[in-house]
């Protein structure tokens, strides 16, 4: 068989001239592309669209191109805003609100009251604070409603219910398993 023969017997498209070297590489896959093209534009399908002429993979859009003055969803979200939404959707929504009054504890009672009391635990919605004096824990119990409404406009209503105010606790004088009953130790150290 000679050149001119076998051009048309493979079926390589478009005949080149002896002189033409047979394509290599880039340029081979350039033709095989443009000829895939050609088959399917034939075919009558939608050629070039690459991923958009499959459809599913590619998401929805809305049928504006921008999103104007108004707010829209795909406007820039704050951190605190999306982290909120989320514990929302996960139902952490207590848990968080628990550790704000525990973490905040400054911000949502007041510097003042804060340097003198602080929470040691909270369940059920009784929070437990410790004050540092007998005096500070006596004057905490008789605010304790206005500390209630402050931790309720900061965390919301039900997530704490009720206070449990103590003062410092004494040091024990019991040691070991045995004792005697009494009122303890008196003067008697010198």
């Amino acid at each position: 068989m000679n050149d001119e023969q076998a051009g048309p017997e493979r079926g390589a498209g478009p005949e080149r001239s002896a002189d033409e070297p047979e394509p290599k590489g880039i340029d081979l896959a350039r033709r095989a592309l443009e000829e895939a093209r050609a088959a399917a534009k034939a075919s009558g399908k939608a050629v070039g669209q690459g991923r958009a002429s499959r459809g599913p993979l590619r998401p929805k859009r809305r049928r504006r191109g921008w999103s104007g003055p108004g707010p829209d969803d795909r406007d820039p979200q704050t951190l605190g805003s999306l982290a909120q939404s989320l514990s929302k959707q996960r139902g952490w929504s207590a848990h968080a609100s628990e550790g704000t009054v525990m973490g905040s504890w400054a911000r949502v009672v007041g510097d003042d009251i804060a340097s003198h009391a602080q929470p040691t635990t909270l369940r059920d919605g009784i929070l437990h604070v410790s004050a540092e004096s007998t005096a500070w824990a006596t004057q905490l119990r008789m605010m304790q409603s206005q500390i209630l409404a402050k931790i309720a406009a900061a965390v919301g209503h039900g997530v704490v219910k009720e206070l449990r105010i103590t003062g410092p606790t004494a040091p024990s004088w019991r040691k070991g398993e045995r004792h005697i009953r009494g009122r303890g130790p008196r003067d008697t150290y010198g």
